[in-house]
């Protein structure tokens, strides 16, 4: 049985251990409880209000990078998260994700039709996403599965577990992302089932995706693609990718021979959508962002800080001829 400490008693030992600074062994003999007592004592005058703890706001955007942002590329919005430096890549995307996710709740709205991407930054943002259940979103998968082996990061359970936080039902592409060949791709996206889907993509109000490089992305992370296929993609002008669709400099897709064999959202479609919304980390892939919004393939970025900065700095054309503003 727990001891029924007074509020003098705790008030006590709460005087001594936050304002006169004593260690706990101190406080003890001072109070006349053992020491393995003290941490009791001390959560009590928090549970009773004698000690009221406060944090200094912390202000975790920097906004004077999300300004520069949105008015040297035309983006509807944009928020740079500040990350700590030399921190390792998965804690960039939890950082980013913690604090991005409030940012990106508050552009779906309620009852809407989200299309989501599989990736690792995803799978973050998924993690942090403020859970709602009246939110009631309709979540459809934008890309088929990256490999055989189906794994936390691939978007079919990224939009299941979506879905479950956003009271909300989940469409699925049970398709690969690749096929061998075009014409295996147009007899699954004949299939009923999967054209259903398909017509309900199209009606997505919002997307959420990652942008990947010929370098860094799932399926170079999975061994998708190999070395030689790699510089095929780059032979063909390709910089970057969204949902295993490989895009120029100018945001177009590249003429390659993936293109009639990927599942996923085109991205004409990612164009018209009216918000689509990308979280990138990292400063290696400012090249692509570039792109994806020279080809109106964003209207809204979550990036840290880092990544805000290089994209800013980087020699682009967009310099000398910015995307058209989609305010």
């Amino acid at each position: 049985m727990q001891p029924n400490y007074s509020d003098e008693q705790v008030q006590l030992a709460a005087r001594l251990y936050y304002t006169d600074n004593f260690g706990q062994s101190e406080v003890a003999r001072f109070v006349g409880v053992s020491q393995t007592k003290v941490s009791r004592l001390l959560s009590l005058a928090r549970e009773r209000g004698i000690v009221q703890i406060t944090v200094a706001d912390y202000q975790p955007r920097n906004l004077d990078l999300e300004k520069q942002l949105v008015a040297e590329f035309g983006l509807k919005t944009a928020a740079v998260i500040k990350t700590a430096q030399n921190i390792a890549s998965e804690d960039q995307r939890r950082t980013l994700a913690h604090f991005g996710s409030p940012f990106i709740a508050s552009l779906i709205l309620p009852n809407g039709t989200v299309a989501i991407a599989g990736g690792r930054t995803m799978r973050e943002l998924v993690d942090h996403f403020p859970a709602d259940a009246t939110r009631r979103l309709t979540i459809i998968q934008a890309m088929g599965s990256v490999d055989s082996n189906v794994g936390v990061v691939d978007a079919s359970e990224l939009g299941r577990a979506m879905a479950q936080k956003t009271g909300g039902v989940f469409l699925t592409i049970n398709t690969p992302a690749f096929v061998p060949d075009k014409m295996m791709r147009d007899a699954l996206l004949n299939l009923e089932q999967i054209r259903f889907v398909w017509h309900r993509l199209s009606q997505a109000d919002t997307a959420l995706i990652g942008i990947g490089t010929l370098e860094n992305s799932i399926f170079v992370d999975r061994g998708v693609f190999s070395a030689e296929d790699l510089q095929k993609l780059k032979a063909a002008g390709a910089v970057g990718e969204i949902c295993g669709r490989f895009f120029d400099k100018d945001g177009q897709e590249c003429s390659s021979p993936w293109r009639d064999r990927v599942i996923s959202v085109e991205l004409e479609q990612l164009r018209k959508t009216p918000q689509v919304i990308a979280m990138v980390a990292g400063n290696d892939r400012s090249m692509a962002i570039a792109a994806a919004i020279r080809g109106g393939l964003l209207k809204a970025l979550v990036i840290d800080e880092a990544g805000a900065k290089a994209l800013l700095g980087k020699d682009s054309p967009l310099t000398a001829a910015k995307p058209k503003s989609s305010k």
